[in-house]
């Protein structure tokens, strides 16, 4: 057995105990003073396989609502009428488990109204299945780039609304979740809506828990091309950073509605921070808004979230600001706005400066000695 099997088998021992020892805890709960616990008491159970069969129609081709690495999601109504959507994965190994566990594991422990609400599990023989509340409008994704993108049913004030929600719910795993969560894979996809449009934010197989003291993790490279950190990529740095950068393609995809990487020809993808840099520098906001809006957005609060959006999104891990940071630009900090629009980041040549009373100011003394002279 070669050094790296060890070590995987290892991991997973060690996950699978933990989520043993939380089924355990559960079912000790379930059966204590629900008078005393129902306060405490978390709504989510253990699911039998007979019934998420029943429910998705046996996982019927027409159920399902999409596919991901870990396998299918399916669309399911159960006994008493409520809309669920079942995660199945795809084939039963190790890593699987692993993933599956973990996600369990954080989803059982978290709770918030812009995380994506666990309502149970099932671990029958080799099947492991996730089971979650269904959202009506589905992913972030399928209105910007898919099945509902024609139909403009994100407007401005929707659209602000799910950068500072989804802000939120990161802000939560990143600040108060105990202990610390990174994600590892924030996009458009994992940004869940329900019925109102209020954001979600889902998909917890790749999560990390971050230790006391620790900045970042060192790990196997998870995620989405596009939205990957470039130290977490070429490293394999995971920290709450990662998630940031992650975060900042989101808010350019939602203010743009373009993809995180644009395809200019078969060999060559365009990021959209390299899109959108330029025209920030040059103040052409009007460019970068969404045609879809068709001019209905508030300017102020497009030019937050294009700048939030490429501060985040710094090469420079240092340079990022944190969750916290960008929910207080997001929501309208005027003076660390002001601040964040003077970044040499976005200072060019080509136009006038939006700082320029510091410049003028050092014009006028450069004029000054010129004329002494």
């Amino acid at each position: 057995m070669t050094k790296t099997m060890r070590k995987e088998g290892i991991l997973l021992s060690g996950v699978l105990k933990r989520f043993m020892d939380f089924r355990s805890m559960f079912c000790c709960v379930k059966g204590s003073d629900r008078k005393n616990q129902k306060k405490k008491e978390t709504t989510w159970r253990v699911f039998s396989l007979k019934e998420l069969q029943l429910a998705t129609n046996n996982f019927n081709y027409d159920n399902k609502l999409g596919e991901g690495g870990f396998g299918s999601v399916y669309w399911g109504q159960l006994w008493d009428g409520s809309q669920i959507a079942v995660k199945r994965l795809k084939s039963w190994s190790n890593k699987a488990e692993v993933e599956f566990s973990v996600e369990v594991e954080i989803l059982a422990r978290v709770r918030h109204k812009n995380l994506l609400t666990l309502r149970g599990y099932c671990a029958e023989g080799q099947e492991r299945l996730i089971v979650y509340d269904y959202m009506t409008n589905l992913s972030l994704l399928s209105h910007l780039h898919g099945q509902h993108s024609a139909e403009c049913h994100l407007d401005w004030t929707r659209r602000m609304n799910i950068a500072i929600g989804a802000a939120e719910g990161i802000a939560y795993l990143h600040h108060h979740a105990t202990p610390h969560i990174i994600h590892r894979d924030i996009k458009a996809s994992n940004v869940l809506l329900d019925s109102d449009f209020k954001a979600q934010v889902a998909d917890f197989g790749f999560a990390k828990f971050i230790p006391d003291g620790a900045t970042h993790v060192t790990t196997k490279v998870k995620g989405t091309l596009g939205y990957l950190a470039p130290e977490y990529a070429m490293l394999g740095k995971a920290s709450e950073s990662c998630d940031v950068y992650s975060f900042g393609i989101l808010l350019l995809e939602l203010a743009s509605g373009k993809k995180p990487l644009e395809k200019l020809s078969s060999t060559l993808k365009r990021p959209i921070t390299d899109w959108a840099l330029p025209l920030v520098c040059e103040r052409k906001f009007d460019e970068i808004a969404d045609q879809r809006l068709d001019g209905k957005y508030v300017e102020e609060e497009l030019r937050r979230v294009v700048f939030v959006g490429l501060i985040c999104a710094h090469n420079q891990p240092d340079k990022r600001p944190t969750i916290l940071e960008v929910l207080e630009l997001l929501k309208g900090d005027k003076e660390k706005f002001s601040a964040l629009e003077c970044d040499e980041m976005f200072k060019s040549s080509v136009v006038e400066d939006t700082c320029a009373e510091e410049f003028i100011s050092d014009q006028k003394e450069d004029k000054q000695e010129i004329e002494n002279v």
